[in-house]
C-alpha cells in the first residue's frame, strides 16, 4: 500500500503536482533514450520491421525499389537506423 495514492485526501493542486512530476520523469527518461541513440546502429530485418512497424514483405519491396538501403554480409541483411529515419518523407496535405 506504500505505492498507492488515495485521491480522496488530495487537493487539486497536489494532484496536479503529482501528475506534473510523473510526466516530467517520463519525458526525462525518453530524452535520455534519444541521447543514447546511435545513428550508425545496424538493425536486422526483424528489428527494422519492428522499428518501422511494417511487414517483412513491405521492407523487401521498399528495398527493391531503392526506398531504403540494405547492407549485407553473406545472407544477412542490415539497415542503418539513421538512413531509415532520413528516408521518411513528409506527406503532402
Amino acid at each position: 500500500m506504500t505505492n498507492s495514492i488515495l485521491l480522496e485526501s488530495l487537493n487539486i493542486q497536489t494532484l496536479k503536482e503529482l501528475i506534473k512530476e510523473g510526466v516530467k520523469s517520463q519525458l526525462n527518461d525518453f530524452k535520455e533514450t534519444l541521447q543514447t541513440h546511435n545513428p550508425d546502429e545496424l538493425l536486422t530485418r526483424e528489428q527494422t520491421c519492428k522499428f518501422l512497424q511494417i511487414d517483412s514483405s513491405t521492407l523487401w519491396a521498399w528495398t527493391n525499389k531503392g526506398k531504403v538501403i540494405a547492407y549485407g554480409i553473406g545472407n544477412r541483411r542490415y539497415y542503418k537506423k539513421a538512413e531509415l529515419l532520413n528516408s521518411l518523407q513528409q506527406l503532402k496535405k
